[in-house]
């Protein structure tokens, strides 16, 4: 390494300490006061403007580059003038994700009674209904599409007993904000750790439900296909359905006009296995990934295409 960036480097690392809290500081401030100003506003405005400001800012964001690699490598029959507008719409869609977050606690107005009248409207709350009964675990995969946040509220909402699987921000301050708006709309919530692995073991142990997003790069993963590419995924799901025995259901949100959601929860999702009779862990998780690629064709610009799926 040259010596100017061996000194740069190492200026860095003795301020960071220093600068560290400042930074954490003010992340942490602005994420409160876009919460506290997204929520002076009915949702169809808040929402309505978010997804302007995302549409018109967002595809000059560097990690729009990311997004449209992605985008032509999945639909290569796509020109450059409707990959654009793929991108805009997923900018869109982040945006209006954050008007949602900030009134997270206002969102849920499904009513069984009434299933077509209000925000929400869920396909499958028999399936929910019946997995929240019958006394067994039971696995959910979701996937960055829509408004995700919203499965875990409806686990919540219809009262299914467990939890769901979070990666919690770098950002301390604006980790704490957003578990504390979590906590009170969803189940048990099992920050990513080393210590989670055990969490959630007890909790199917003691025959509750977990969820999770498993459609994000997994450093050492098993290796599938997702829109005809390979790339590494997550098996902690299809581990624990292996060593559980317990069935596996998809859970997505469709995001819909008029600041509307569904939600739509499948039938179990059968999962091959291996000779002996056990869940076989790669091909397991090639049929979550299978679903969740019909659920991305169907609404590409739902989807989180900012992310490295492929590396």
């Amino acid at each position: 390494m040259p010596p100017l960036k061996q000194k740069l480097r190492r200026w860095r690392n003795r301020l960071r300490p220093v600068f560290a809290p400042l930074v954490e500081a003010i992340v942490g401030g602005y994420v409160r006061f876009s919460i506290w100003w997204l929520r002076l506003w009915p949702l169809w405005l808040s929402s309505g403007g978010m997804a302007f400001w995302a549409r018109l800012l967002g595809p000059f964001f560097p990690v729009s580059k990311v997004a449209r690699r992605n985008l032509a490598a999945a639909f290569p029959d796509k020109n450059r003038a409707e990959i654009e507008a793929m991108v805009r719409g997923v900018w869109a869609n982040m945006g209006r994700l954050a008007a949602d977050f900030a009134q997270q606690d206002q969102l849920w107005d499904y009513d069984p009674a009434h299933p077509n009248a209000g925000r929400i409207e869920v396909k499958g709350a028999d399936i929910l209904e019946r997995l929240r009964d019958d006394g067994r675990p039971a696995l959910f995969f979701t996937a960055h599409t829509g408004n995700w946040e919203l499965c875990a509220v409806a686990g919540a909402k219809f009262q299914v007993p467990g939890g769901v699987l979070y990666r919690a921000p770098n950002n301390k301050k604006a980790a704490d904000l957003i578990e504390e708006m979590r906590a009170g709309n969803m189940p048990g919530l099992i920050r990513a750790s080393r210590k989670a692995g055990v969490m959630m073991a007890h909790m199917l142990a003691d025959g509750q439900h977990l969820g999770m997003l498993v459609d994000q790069y997994w450093t050492g993963g098993p290796q599938v296909t997702f829109f005809g590419r390979p790339c590494a995924t997550n098996p902690t799901l299809a581990r624990l359905a292996r060593q559980f025995d317990c069935p596996v259901h998809g859970m997505r949100v469709i995001r819909l006009p008029g600041a509307r959601f569904r939600v739509e929860i499948t039938e179990e999702v059968v999962l091959p296995r291996d000779g002996e009779g056990q869940i076989d862990v790669q091909g397991a998780m090639q049929a979550v990934t299978s679903v969740i690629e019909g659920w991305v064709r169907e609404y590409p610009e739902q989807w989180l295409w900012l992310h490295r799926r492929w590396r």
